[in-house]
């Protein structure tokens, strides 16, 4: 079964506008956003953000729910290390906490989703579960964003027919189905995929591994690059090799 939820933890640093820019180094009014995977949450499913803002820099991570019953450390404990990482903490350094917050997050996507339309009601948002990890990214604020816009026309028209009933606001879905719809059905398979450990430990180090063998240069006797990578691929196995790349290839 496909995760529900994750849990998030998120800092606002106050750092000096002139200082953002030197660091992260955006353009003009430009942002810049830096995610992270592995350390952040200790292996565990999830990982890391840096966005910047005005004058703050929001630093924060994200962890599945059900994964933190596994957990050696706090989430709180998972964010102050993760401000440590050698990575982060020259971005971060003579910053000053400005705020905390967490949130819990829906990410599974179609696969919650309850009814979207009632008597006088339209759901979208958290509340419509339309958030999606796609490990690289999370993406849920533009979701919200097109759904919001969704609801409006769709307000907008039963305005016009004085009539708000479910029957009236179902043009709600058509109005979806054309905006955040298509991406949520595109990837409603990818929560299940991601809900594996191999994809946040071994896999991780597995390429890890490989890189730092192929640019290594210490003046011992060549091996071929092929021995190179298998020796790394049999730590992981190749028959889960094989059997995760086949999922993944039928869920992307």
């Amino acid at each position: 079964a496909a995760p529900q939820a994750a849990f998030g933890v998120q800092a606002h640093i106050e750092v000096p506008k002139s200082g953002i820019a030197a660091r992260c180094q955006p353009q003009g009014n430009e942002g810049a956003a830096c995610l992270f995977a592995g350390a952040p949450t200790d292996g565990l499913m999830g990982g890391g953000f840096l966005y910047t803002n005005e004058t703050t820099l929001s630093l924060g991570l994200v962890c599945g729910l059900h994964h933190l019953k596994d957990a050696k450390k706090s989430v709180p404990q998972m964010l102050e290390d993760f401000k440590q990482h050698p990575a982060v903490a020259p971005l971060i350094a003579g910053g000053k906490l400005v705020e905390y917050a967490a949130h819990v997050v829906p990410e599974a996507g179609m696969n919650m989703q309850p009814e979207l339309v009632g008597d006088g009601v339209l759901i979208a948002g958290d509340a419509a579960g339309m958030c999606m990890n796609l490990g690289f990214t999370i993406r849920g604020m533009d979701l919200a964003i097109s759904a919001g816009e969704a609801a409006a026309k769709t307000v907008l028209s039963a305005m016009k027919r004085d009539d708000f009933s479910k029957q009236s606001l179902d043009e709600y879905r058509q109005h979806l189905d054309e905006g955040p719809m298509r991406d949520m059905r595109m990837y409603q398979k990818l929560p299940a995929f991601l809900d594996n450990p191999r994809m946040f430990t071994a896999y991780p180090e597995m390429a890890v591994s490989i890189a730092r063998d192929l640019f290594t240069v210490d003046g011992s006797a060549p091996v071929p690059m092929r021995k190179k990578i298998l020796r790394h691929a049999k730590k992981v196995g190749f028959i889960n090799l094989m059997k995760d790349g086949l999922k993944g290839v039928t869920v992307l």
